[in-house]
């Protein structure tokens, strides 16, 4: 068990899911356990457990909760969780993302799930979509107990996301942000941080500031979203690199591309599903087309809960 968290406690919302709260180094994190509706996929065991967390500035209440219930509906019980400095997470540094520090969120909130009421504490999924599609393949890497993973429209190279954006913002608009990214960590090495929308209109400030982002986003946003994150982010993901830790999982392996994705490079998550011998779903859309309400919602959905039931079924006596 993560020696940086502790044994977590439980409030009930509601008698279909209840809260439950565990520790990253002495910082409060809160997740929402969605009990399996089905004992389909038990064994003597337990139960299987699929452990989501989003992408970019994203909170659990924002485009989460309808997986989440796709996989209780296929007899997994799922946990979503919010990161550090986010959502209704603990944290003095609000809105900070901090790479390693999200894969340690990660750790924690699988050992919190492994201890849920019902669950088999050696079957885990990882799911993860876009920066978190990355987390997923490190922390699988680094762990024993998990049992299969899915990368959603995962951004897995952070040198390979900047190419990316050069092609698709040009190189004036790159330079900016670059600096933008400098000054802004300047400052908050200096404790006054600034802050910048993770969502712009083009044109506008802005992490993410292609044409649709703004309105895709703010689409499956939940109450505890906010748009903004430390202004240098950009720094933070340059040194993305979870990619060389896909040839080092042992485990079935989910990447769900999206083909014409202008946030997450595509061949980047082709590339990592090849080192990690992974099984590839291919959707003709963009980065946000795999949410709910959008076209491959759907498709997507339904392809990870054939591909954690094709793996993760028990066999018969």
């Amino acid at each position: 068990m993560n020696e940086n968290h502790t044994t977590m406690t439980e409030t009930l919302p509601t008698e279909a899911t209840r809260v439950v709260g565990f520790t990253v180094a002495g910082t409060r994190c809160e997740g929402t356990h969605f009990p399996a509706r089905s004992d389909a996929l038990a064994s003597a065991a337990g139960r299987p457990v699929v452990v989501l967390a989003h992408g970019l500035g994203g909170t659990r209440d924002s485009g989460l909760d309808a997986f989440a219930e796709s996989f209780a509906a296929a007899g997994l019980d799922a946990f979503t969780f919010d990161y550090r400095g986010f959502g209704t997470s603990g944290g003095d540094e609000r809105q900070t993302v901090s790479l390693a520090g999200q894969v340690q969120d990660w750790m924690a909130a699988v050992d919190a799930a492994a201890q849920l009421p019902g669950v088999d504490p050696q079957r885990i999924v990882l799911w993860g979509v876009s920066l978190a599609g990355g987390h997923v393949l490190q922390v699988a890497a680094d762990r024993e107990d998990v049992a299969a993973v899915i990368a959603v429209v995962p951004m897995v190279d952070g040198v390979a996301a900047m190419r990316h954006a050069l092609a698709a913002h040009g190189p004036l608009t790159l330079l900016k942000a670059t600096a933008t990214g400098i000054g802004a960590r300047v400052r908050a090495n200096m404790g006054k941080p600034t802050m910048l929308p993770v969502v712009g209109k083009p044109g506008q400030p802005g992490a993410l500031t292609l044409s649709g982002a703004y309105e895709d986003y703010h689409s499956i946003a939940g109450p505890s979203w906010r748009n903004e994150v430390r202004a240098d982010v950009g720094l933070e993901l340059g040194t993305r690199a979870p990619a060389q830790a896909a040839a080092k999982i042992k485990v079935p392996l989910l990447v769900q591309i999206a083909d014409f994705d202008r946030s997450a490079p595509p061949r980047a998550a082709a590339l990592a599903a090849f080192a990690g011998r992974a099984e590839v779903r291919h959707y003709p859309g963009d980065h946000f087309d795999l949410f709910p309400g959008k076209p491959f919602h759907g498709p997507a959905v339904e392809h990870a809960v054939l591909f954690l039931k094709r793996h993760l079924t028990p066999a018969a006596n």
